[in-house]
């Protein structure tokens, strides 16, 4: 669904919109920036040391639910490939998704996703916006959003980061109205940015120096100009410096190559094995992009090989954040823009289908080893509740202890929802 601003990020100075209710209501609903004197300081440490974390797996072109979490073998449009029992009796999923169904104790799946657009335009920006009523502005992805609401952590790493192939850089156009200090921070293929570190012939002094003349002449600069455009570029320039500082986390050489091997050697894996160690840095929000899922030919063979891939790297991050404990604080979603159809075209493949599809997710704010919803027997319809995009906000939500129908967008004075204000949070689902 295509949108035409109404207005233009800098016309707006954002702030946090305060909770209705008491200030301890604020700092436990927004984050542990606010908490002050409200906790005791051993008490808070602890708090930080857990912040809320999102691991947000983002596969590009549509995973078939069939062929993942919602297979329905020997029916009419089943397809070839088995149904295998998991860890949690009485659930079953793909039997190309071995190494997954071992780690379903740990997973909360929705199976009864019934989404409206079935274009890789329309759907990718709607499906990761979460689709509230159009407001005449452009709403920001999901990555976005949390950096906003919940900032870095106690680290003050970049809140959001996406780990992909491809190029790298700052993707501003993911923070919608927010304005671009909150898009993301793209690493493209893992690598930090190009000149990252300090020069051998800049001495850390000069480099002190030359940062507080940019400092000043920032200050100037911003004084007579939009106020969103020199914020970002100035908070560009700080993130960078804090990147300076952590270069160890684009080393790959210092990873153990027992993890390298249980993660893939493929794109997939090394980029969620980067994103988990991001992730224990101290990063808020990690993206990592899977592409080519759009099977409209060959839909079998291509899905032999490509879950193959997810299925290493997702049991893989999903096993290791249970064994370290940070399943209570990191929220994992994997997921497309939409699933794949039931029937089966005559390229042998299966086309676009937001009618009925599946998520996964796993940790902090969530049951485990659950399934909500269902699909009828072929797969080819939603037959309990249906649920939309608007609803996984409000659950993600949720989880990261923020509540949508209290906490809103201040958009110059204009409160805004930060999820759909028609939906509420799949609660069978939530802890």
């Amino acid at each position: 669904m295509s949108r035409s601003p109404l207005c233009k990020p800098w016309e707006h100075t954002l702030t946090r919109r305060q909770l209705l209710g008491a200030a301890a209501g604020t700092a436990g609903t927004i984050g542990l920036g606010g908490l002050g004197g409200l906790v005791q300081p051993a008490v808070a440490e602890e708090m930080k040391q857990k912040e809320k974390q999102v691991l947000f797996m983002w596969i590009d072109g549509g995973m078939s639910q069939l062929e993942s979490w919602d297979p329905k073998p020997n029916t009419q449009f089943g397809g070839p490939f088995r149904a295998i029992p998991t860890s949690v009796p009485g659930v079953h999923i793909s039997e190309l998704l071995p190494r997954s169904a071992k780690q379903m104790h740990h997973l909360a799946i929705v199976r009864s996703m019934c989404t409206q657009d079935n274009s890789h335009s329309a759907g990718v920006g709607r499906i990761q916006r979460g689709d509230p009523k159009n407001r005449g502005v452009t709403y920001p992805y999901f990555g976005s959003a949390v950096a906003k609401l919940m900032g870095p952590c106690e680290r003050k790493l970049p809140p959001y980061v996406w780990v992909k192939p491809g190029s790298s850089g700052f993707i501003h156009q993911d923070a919608g109205f927010l304005g671009p200090k909150y898009g993301a921070l793209a690493f493209g293929d893992g690598k930090p940015p190009e000149n990252l570190l300090r020069p051998d012939t800049v001495s850390e002094a000069d480099d002190a120096a030359r940062q507080k003349l940019r400092e000043a002449a920032n200050r100037r600069y911003g004084e007579l100009r939009r106020p969103l455009a020199n914020d970002a570029n100035s908070y560009v320039y700080d993130m960078a410096q804090t990147l300076m500082r952590r270069s160890d986390l684009f080393d790959t050489s210092q990873y153990d190559p027992r993890d390298v091997q249980r993660y893939g050697t493929h794109d997939l894996g090394r980029h969620t094995l980067q994103g988990l160690k991001m992730l224990e840095a101290g990063v808020r929000f990690v993206k990592v992009n899977s592409y080519g899922w759009d099977t409209h030919g060959d839909n079998f063979n291509g899905h032999l090989s490509l879950m193959d891939k997810f299925d290493q790297a997702f049991s893989a991050v999903v096993e290791d954040l249970a064994d370290r404990g940070m399943l209570d604080h990191v929220l994992v979603i994997a997921m497309s823009e939409f699933g794949r159809t039931p029937r089966i075209n005559g390229h042998v493949g299966r086309d676009h289908w937001p009618e009925a599809w599946s998520i996964a997710m796993a940790g902090t704010g969530l049951k485990r080893g659950v399934v909500a919803g269902a699909t009828n027997d072929k797969g080819t319809f939603v037959d309990t509740d249906e649920y939309d995009i608007g609803h996984m906000f409000h659950t993600w939500f949720r989880c990261l202890d923020i509540d949508a129908f209290k906490v809103e967008y201040d958009n110059g004075g204009q409160p805004l929802p930060i999820a759909h204000d028609d939906m509420q949070p799949i609660t069978a689902v939530l802890a």
